[in-house]
């Protein structure tokens, strides 16, 4: 539905191959653009992430997916890259006040329409990312919206850190953790889909968490990066390397398949 920097489309058919036959509760606490989750399609469901207008685009859908919908038309119909600016700029605006609707409808916007897809901010928190060339970006798609609220009508929604989100998983249940990667390389580090930072320590204490949930009964799966630091921090776990293709790089000639972990534990 949106466009994420390291959303798992691609890599679906890898993570769908590794699931349990069988779970309770669905929890993915790193939402991002959430493709395993819609394409699960949950029963019952905790989804949840750090951020605040991500978590408040999946709210305003799932409550009333036409008004996001009225919102977005007017978007598409005003497109250029003058609107593109003056909406980024308002949406940076911490003085402007929006409605559900409008907020969540400016996300998809802006989503649609940046460069990539690529969800930045800067350490203020703000949305810094320039203007795509695209000939007809999918502003305004009625029926995913509407597709999307089937799904989103089913969970629960959570604006929280992982371990919060998490907090009453139980025995049983399914947990599918898609955290910031650990970088391949000392310059390769995006992390900031949030003005927060997600580095070794905090990949150290998910590793500590997925091991107490296997260990309360609860099934585990991760994806990260193919790096020796991700592998010695989840010794004991099935740790197995895939390809995913890379579709973000500012040189084309560089986009292609690289290795990803997956990791699961508990089944």
């Amino acid at each position: 539905m949106v466009k994420w920097v390291g959303g798992k489309t691609k890599l679906l058919p890898e993570l769908l191959a590794r699931m349990p036959e069988r779970f309770n509760r669905y929890y993915e606490p790193f939402a991002g653009g959430a493709a395993l989750f819609f394409r699960l399609a949950p029963r019952r469901a905790v989804l949840a992430d750090a951020n605040h207008d991500l978590v408040g685009l999946y709210t305003a859908i799932k409550k009333d997916a036409n008004a996001v919908i009225r919102q977005l038309k007017l978007h598409r119909d005003s497109h250029d890259e003058a609107h593109y600016y003056e909406t980024r700029t308002r949406w940076n605006d911490r003085e402007v006040s929006w409605s559900t609707p409008e907020r969540a409808a400016a996300f998809i916007y802006l989503n649609k329409t940046c460069f990539n897809g690529l969800w930045r901010v800067n350490r203020s928190g703000a949305f810094n990312v320039p203007i795509g060339r695209y000939t007809d970006p999918p502003i305004c798609v009625p029926e995913a919206l509407h597709a999307a609220q089937q799904v989103l009508s089913r969970a629960e929604i959570r604006r929280a850190d992982y371990r919060t989100a998490i907090a009453d998983a139980k025995a049983g249940d399914f947990l599918y953790f898609d955290p910031p990667y650990d970088p391949v390389t000392t310059t390769a580090n995006f992390t900031s889909y949030t003005a927060d930072v997600f580095g070794a320590d905090e990949q150290r204490a998910l590793a500590d968490t997925a091991r107490a949930l296997v260990a309360k009964g609860c099934m585990v799966m991760l994806s990260n990066s193919d790096t020796p630091f991700m592998r010695s921090i989840y010794k004991g776990f099935r740790v197995e390397r895939v390809k995913c293709p890379r579709a973000i790089n500012s040189n084309a000639a560089k986009r292609g398949d690289v290795d990803e972990l997956i990791i699961t534990g508990g089944y």
